[in-house]
C-alpha cells in the first residue's frame, strides 16, 4: 500500500513534493498505528523547511519502531530515504537545500510470542495479565501492564516504594520469540506519617486533616491514600488537590504532602423546566462551601412549580407549588466519612386533590460506606394543615427517615452500564397516636451496545407503600399518585389516584414501570430516544383496589457537560385520553 502526500514548504525553500509510505506485510490496523505515530505523515497547518523534514524523519525511527513494539513486531526494519538517502545518515545541520520526495518503508517483522516469562518476587495474591506467559503474544503494553501488576501488588501489601530492580529481555529474531527476566526490588513496610497541607488559606489545618481521614500509622495503602483525596475533593472547597509521597524514614514512616487550592466559596446557579401538563419549574440555590473555615456547607434553595399549569390570580397561587429549604451541613463528624446535617423548610403544595402547607426541620447523619454505597439516618418534625375532599385538618408527625443508595452508574449525567439502587423507610407517627412506616425503592439498570456504547436501554422499577396509620392523618404528600415527569410520561400530572373512603384521592402503594432506548447520533451532540411508562396506584398498602395507567413517546436529547438538554413528546398508552392527548417535556437532565 503506498500513500502519497504533498507537503507545502513556504520561505522560499523548494518543497517536499511526495512523502510515501509502504507496509506491505502489515494489516491495515497496524498500518493505521504507524501513519499516526510518523510525524512525515502528520499534515500541519505551518510550512515546513528541509531542516524540519530531516528532523521528522530522524524521529520518525524511534517512534515507528515503538509503534511496531507495541504491537508485539520486535525485529522490523525501518527505511525513510530523502531523495535516495538514507535520512539516518545525513548530518543534523547538513539537511540539503530542496527535498523532492521522501519514502519511508517498514517490514513489521513476524509477531513476537513470549518464551521465558519470569518476574518476581511477587506478593501473594498478585494476578498478572493472561498473557504474561510461554507461548503468550508478546507486547511492550504488556510488559509494562505485567510490570505495573507486580508493583501494585506489592503497594497494597504496604510496600509503598517497590520497584524494578533489574530487567533483561531478549529477542531471539530467529525463532520470533522473546525473553523476558524482571526482578522487582519490593523495598520495605511502610506506614503512613502526618499529612502536611500546603496552599490553603480559608481551611483550618485541623479540619484539612480530620476530613482527609489519613490513618496515621498504619500500614501504607494506595486506597487509603486515594480516599483521603476523594473525602477532600467532595468537600468541594478545593478547586485542585494533589497528594504527594514523601521519603520514608528510617522508621519506615513516610509523609504525605498535600498540595491545596481552594475554590471561590459562594456559588449559586438555578434551572428551568417546562411541561405541557405541569407548566413551569424554576429553580434557585445559593451555596456557601466554607462557612467557618471547616468545609461546613450552608445551601439554601427555593423552587416554584406549576407556573402556568392553571394561571395566577389576584387573590390566591392556583396550581403552584413552592418549596423553600435551608440546609447546613458538616463533614468528617464523628468519623471522616460521616457527615452531620440539619435543615429547616417549607413547602406550599396546591394538586390537583389536595392543598398542603409543610414547615419542617430534620437533623441527621449521612455516611459513607465505599465510594458507591452510602446511607442516611435523621430525626425529622413536619407540621401539615391539609385541605382536601375530605376534611380540614392539622397534623404534626415526628418520623425517622433512613436510606441507602448503591451507585454503580458509570456516568451519573448519562450512565451507560451498570447499576443504581436506593431505598428509604421512614417510620412516622402522629399526635393523634397513630403509627405507620412509608417504604420507597428506585431501581435502575443501564445496558450499553455498540462502540463507546451509543446505543443502549435503560430501565426503571420504583416500588412504593405506607404500612399502618390513620389514613386522614396521613400528609398527601406522603401517599402515592402517579402521572407526569418522574412516573408517567404522557398522562396528566397525579392524574392516577385512588378510591379512598368513597372519593378519588392518593393511594397507598405504588407500582412503577419505564424504559429507554437512547441513540447517539454519530459524532454529534445529538441522540434520539423512545420510552414507555407505566404506573399502578393502589388503594391499600399490597396493592388491592387499583388501576394502572402507561405512556409512551420520542425525545431528543443535546449534550452537555452538565447533563443532557431534554425534549420529550409523550401520548397516554392506556388510560384516559389514549390517541387524544399529547404531552411536552423540556429539562436538564435524562428522565432517570
Amino acid at each position: 500500500m503506498i500513500i502519497a502526500a504533498a507537503v507545502g514548504l513556504g520561505l522560499g525553500v523548494a518543497e517536499a513534493q511526495n512523502v510515501q509510505f509502504t507496509a506491505p506485510n502489515a494489516d491495515e490496523d497496524l498500518r493505521d498505528s504507524l501513519r499516526t505515530a510518523s510525524l512525515l505523515l502528520q499534515e500541519t497547518e505551518e510550512p515546513r523547511t528541509a531542516q524540519d523534514f530531516i528532523a521528522a524523519a530522524r524521529a520518525d525511527y524511534g517512534r515507528l519502531v515503538a509503534a511496531l513494539y507495541n504491537e508485539g513486531h520486535f525485529a522490523p526494519v525501518v527505511r525513510i530515504d530523502v531523495d535516495g538517502r538514507e535520512a539516518a545518515r545525513i548530518p543534523p545541520f547538513g539537511a540539503p537545500r530542496s527535498i523532492t520526495n521522501i519514502t519511508i518503508r517498514v517490514d513489521p517483522g513476524p509477531n513476537f510470542t513470549l518464551g521465558i516469562a519470569d518476574i518476581g518476587p511477587l506478593a501473594s495474591g498478585t494476578e498478572l495479565p493472561g498473557d504474561f506467559r510461554t507461548g503468550g503474544a508478546a507486547s511492550t503494553p504488556l510488559l509494562r501492564d505485567t510490570t505495573g501488576a507486580a508493583i501494585d501488588a506489592w503497594r497494597e501489601a504496604g510496600y509503598a516504594t517497590a520497584g524494578v530492580e533489574g530487567q533483561q529481555i531478549t529477542a531471539r529474531n530467529g525463532e520470533a520469540i522473546l525473553d523476558v527476566r524482571v526482578r522487582i526490588d519490593p523495598g520495605q513496610v511502610v506506614r503512613f506519617g502526618t499529612l502536611n497541607p500546603q496552599g490553603h488559606e480559608r481551611m483550618r489545618t485541623e479540619r484539612i486533616l480530620a476530613i482527609a481521614g489519613l490513618p496515621e500509622g498504619e500500614i501504607f495503602s494506595p486506597e487509603e491514600l486515594d480516599r483521603a483525596e476523594e473525602r477532600l475533593r467532595d468537600t468541594q472547597v478545593f478547586s485542585a488537590i494533589a497528594l504527594q509521597e514523601g521519603e520514608v524514614g528510617p522508621d519506615g514512616v513516610m509523609n504525605i504532602e498535600a498540595t491545596l487550592v481552594e475554590s471561590l466559596p459562594r456559588r449559586f446557579g438555578g434551572g428551568l423546566e417546562f411541561s405541557t401538563d405541569d407548566g413551569f419549574r424554576a429553580s434557585a440555590y445559593w451555596l456557601h462551601r466554607n462557612l467557618f473555615g471547616g468545609a461546613e456547607r450552608l445551601r439554601i434553595d427555593g423552587e416554584i412549580r406549576g407556573i402556568g399549569s392553571e394561571g395566577l390570580s389576584s387573590d390566591e397561587i392556583e396550581g403552584v407549588d413552592a418549596t423553600l429549604g435551608l440546609r447546613f451541613s458538616r463533614p468528617a463528624t464523628f468519623t471522616p466519612d460521616t457527615t452531620f446535617y440539619t435543615e429547616i423548610g417549607a413547602e406550599y403544595l396546591d394538586e390537583p386533590a389536595f392543598t398542603v402547607r409543610t414547615f419542617g426541620v430534620e437533623a441527621g447523619v449521612e455516611h459513607r460506606f465505599t465510594r458507591t454505597l452510602s446511607g442516611t439516618a435523621g430525626l425529622a418534625i413536619d407540621y401539615f394543615e391539609i385541605e382536601d375532599q375530605f376534611i380540614d385538618r392539622e397534623v404534626l408527625m415526628v418520623s425517622l427517615p433512613a436510606s441507602v443508595t448503591w451507585d454503580r452508574r458509570d456516568d451519573p449525567l448519562d450512565a451507560r452500564r451498570l447499576f443504581y439502587f436506593e431505598a428509604e423507610t421512614t417510620p412516622f407517627a402522629t399526635d393523634q397516636g397513630h403509627s405507620g412506616v412509608r417504604a420507597y425503592v428506585d431501581g435502575r439498570a443501564y445496558f450499553g451496545f455498540g462502540e463507546e456504547r451509543a446505543s443502549r436501554v435503560a430501565l426503571r422499577a420504583q416500588l412504593g407503600s405506607v404500612f399502618g396509620g390513620e389514613f386522614t392523618e396521613i400528609p398527601p404528600s406522603f401517599l402515592f399518585f402517579s402521572g407526569g415527569t418522574g412516573t408517567v410520561r404522557g398522562q396528566e400530572y397525579q392524574s392516577l389516584g385512588a378510591m379512598q373512603l368513597g372519593v378519588e384521592a392518593a393511594g397507598r402503594s405504588f407500582a412503577g414501570l419505564s424504559t429507554e432506548f437512547r441513540q447517539d447520533i454519530g459524532e454529534t451532540n445529538f441522540g434520539l430516544v423512545a420510552f414507555a411508562d407505566a404506573g399502578f396506584i393502589g388503594a391499600d398498602s399490597l396493592g388491592g383496589g387499583g388501576d394502572w395507567h402507561a405512556g409512551g413517546g420520542l425525545g431528543v436529547r443535546y449534550a452537555t457537560p452538565f447533563g443532557p438538554i431534554r425534549v420529550d413528546v409523550a401520548t397516554p398508552l392506556r388510560g384516559d385520553g389514549v390517541g387524544e392527548d399529547l404531552f411536552l417535556y423540556i429539562g436538564i437532565g435524562h428522565s432517570f
